[in-house]
């Protein structure tokens, strides 16, 4: 497991790695403008034998990413990555707190056991997950530091409650995992061939609603409890349900992770910023391939037809459909419309618009999710100001 580090542990650090180089941003950018010379060069031929040294070529790389760019940022791209700085805590939260229950180091055996029934690796899979997201959130803050901007700081809203379950750390949090609607459109979209950037809305294969996500309490998991598939018990059958939502709600929070960062990066203009959000974002469609199959696991035999007797949620067993938009194995995202109606379909991260995908439609995902159920007025007005800014932004030339 990688070492684990808190979001604000290495920001100090920051501002001792800038590097005077006055020439790295002009390298760079005159790198970037070859670029797309060239690609527009390719195009008009419609071949690739352009008289180009290879070598002159990663040379010229090598040179731009060696030391990084001196420059400040514009204020639109220091808006962009202070609004991704934002989601990265928001996410570290989060699954800090699934981490300390269900992680590969966890301290709920029964948590632990029913997320396994999912899949044998998934407390390697959350706790690494939780380290990719601290890393991310470090990162950026660090960053915008070393470039004279002033960093993301929600530590004030880290007011909501913990889980009073064995292994949940007592400290007041900025998510609520307690209870929550998990919008599941996602899991219909990517098996679709429509897009919802073409105006196109999306069900999903049933409905999660009011339900946990982690254990509220040691009712919930008996540190005896072993989880049987099925369940044998009503107990095993309420913690097995808790896993199953926490299933899915891994895949939610990771797919608007996917979709956020290429409509962020679409606005950059500092081609490093670009490679930041590009490279990030990579990272978070990984994650979501990865807690989409997951996800399947927990509607198809033998875990269907687990219902929570607390809360009435049942997990259907989606196969017995047999329907393309609820098949379980088809985690790989399906052919759709991508940019025009009149161009072939094309297998794309989707949505990557603005509207559907970026930093307001993903601060209303997570509140409508319930994620930010009891938070106050001011984080709200926080966190939608660092959306507009960010949603605002155009990119420059």
């Amino acid at each position: 497991m990688k070492e684990q580090n808190s979001p604000s542990a290495v920001v100090s650090e920051a501002t001792s790695s800038e590097t005077n180089n006055s020439s790295t941003e002009e390298i760079v950018q005159r790198h970037w403008e070859g670029v797309v010379k060239r690609r527009s060069f390719l195009k008009g031929l419609g071949i690739a034998s352009a008289a180009l040294s290879a070598g002159a070529l990663l040379a010229t790389e090598a040179n731009a990413q060696s030391k990084p760019s001196t420059g400040k940022l514009s204020k639109g791209d220091a808006e962009l990555l202070r609004f991704a700085a934002a989601v990265e805590l928001i996410e570290a939260d989060l699954w800090q707190q699934y981490n300390e229950l269900g992680g590969v180091q966890g301290g709920n055996p029964a948590y632990i056991a029913a997320l396994s029934n999912l899949d044998g690796d998934m407390p390697q899979y959350v706790a690494d997950n939780t380290d990719d997201e601290l890393s991310h959130a470090a990162f950026l803050n660090a960053y915008l530091i070393a470039k004279g901007e002033a960093p993301v700081d929600l530590d004030a809203f880290r007011t909501l409650p913990s889980s009073q379950a064995m292994g949940a750390k007592n400290v007041g949090r900025l998510t609520n995992l307690l209870k929550l609607n998990v919008d599941l459109s996602w899991y219909t979209r990517y098996r679709s061939a429509k897009n919802t950037d073409f105006g196109v809305k999306f069900k999903g294969p049933f409905t999660i609603a009011n339900q946990p996500a982690i254990p509220l309490n040691d009712n919930d998991t008996p540190p005896n409890q072993t989880q049987p598939v099925p369940p044998a018990t009503p107990q095993e059958a309420r913690m097995q349900a808790i896993a199953n939502t926490a299933g899915f709600h891994f895949a939610f929070i990771e797919q608007g992770g996917a979709s956020l960062y290429p409509t962020l990066a679409f606005k950059a203009t500092d081609p490093e910023v670009l490679r930041i959000l590009v490279s990030i974002g990579g990272v978070e469609i990984d994650h979501f391939g990865l807690w989409h199959d997951k996800a399947g696991n927990a509607v198809a035999q033998p875990l269907a037809g687990v219902t929570d007797p607390e809360t009435g949620l049942t997990f259907p067993d989606l196969n017995a459909r047999n329907s393309e938009l609820d098949q379980t194995n088809l985690i790989l995202p399906e052919p759709c419309e991508f940019i025009s109606k009149s161009l072939p379909p094309c297998s794309v991260i989707r949505p990557t618009s603005t509207h559907n995908g970026g930093a307001v439609a993903t601060v209303k995902a997570f509140t409508d999710d319930l994620l930010f159920l009891g938070q106050s007025p001011a984080f709200f007005s926080v966190v939608n100001r660092l959306a507009i800014e960010a949603d605002s932004v155009r990119r420059g030339f």
